[in-house]
Parts: C-alpha cells; structure tokens; sequence
C-alpha cells in the first residue's frame, strides 16, 4: 500500500465509463479519483475496447494489455 498521509491507499478498479475522456479510480479506502485521460498519454492512444483491458498489481500499480509502461496510485495522485 501507498503511505500517504497516514493513510494506506491501493487501487481496486479502473472505469473508463463515467465521463468521456475521463478514467475514474477506485481507491480501496473507498474514495473514486477521476483524472482526465489526457494526464496519460500511452492511455489516450488506447482503444476504447484496450482501455477495459486493465490490470491492477499489488493493489499499487495499473497497466493495460497493449502496453509496457506501469502506473503507480502516485501518478494518479500526482504525489
């Protein structure tokens, strides 16, 4: 988990479905962050059909099937 402020944030889901061009974040402290996708460029080249391709990796880091690059809860954060 992610120390931030006395608190332990991980992800638990990703949503590309909420609002077009935005990806919604489920922390598992129950909070949803939505960033707009331009925050990701590798993401925003993605289809729409690539973006559902996700997966989450010790509740810290996302990626997507088509790509290389890792995401922490940081970068969705901006810490």
């Amino acid at each position: 988990m992610c120390k931030y402020k006395d608190t332990n944030l991980g992800i638990k889901k990703l949503d590309f479905g909420v609002k077009r061009g935005t990806m919604a974040v489920f922390l598992t402290d129950g909070r949803e962050v939505i960033v707009p996708v331009s925050m990701f460029p590798d993401i925003k080249q993605l289809s729409r059909a690539d973006r559902e391709d996700w997966m989450i990796m010790d509740d810290q880091y996302f990626s997507f099937e088509k790509l290389s690059k890792i995401y922490s809860v940081k970068d969705v954060l901006k810490i």
